[in-house]
């Protein structure tokens, strides 16, 4: 099974969001299936075939996730970081801004859903290939 430093790895390549498509293949590659990150302090829990989980720490200090979210300011903003105009942390304070607590990747769908403290799906997006 796949191992956090070798996830690691494959996250040492991802410069922005553009590069994000080419990540979820790597994690593909070392078979995982399933992750969600944590906006809260970017933890990420992994999942595997045969129940098969491992968490990677915080990569960052405790944000506040807003109350209200604001699924159109997101929105803009995810889209500037998929073409490359922030980096991963900017990235997480702006979700942590807009609501957005946690996401979700599902590799058998190719999907990415962002969901609100309330587990509300606030965006699904289909992973392109890369």
């Amino acid at each position: 099974m796949f191992t956090v430093e070798q996830i690691k790895v494959a996250h040492s390549k991802v410069k922005s969001g553009a590069d994000f498509p080419q990540y979820v293949q790597d994690l593909i590659q070392l078979g995982v299936t399933f992750y969600e990150t944590y906006v809260t302090d970017g933890h990420t829990d992994y999942f595997g075939k045969n129940d098969y989980k491992t968490t990677s720490p915080a990569k960052y200090g405790p944000l506040s996730i807003a109350e209200e979210s604001d699924n159109e300011s997101f929105q803009k903003d995810l889209k500037a970081h998929q073409q490359g105009a922030s980096d991963y942390l900017t990235f997480c304070g702006q979700c942590a801004k807009y609501g957005v607590e946690k996401w979700a990747v599902c590799m058998d769908q190719m999907t990415c859903t962002y969901y609100d403290k309330a587990e509300n799906v606030l965006l699904v997006e289909k992973i392109p290939m890369p």
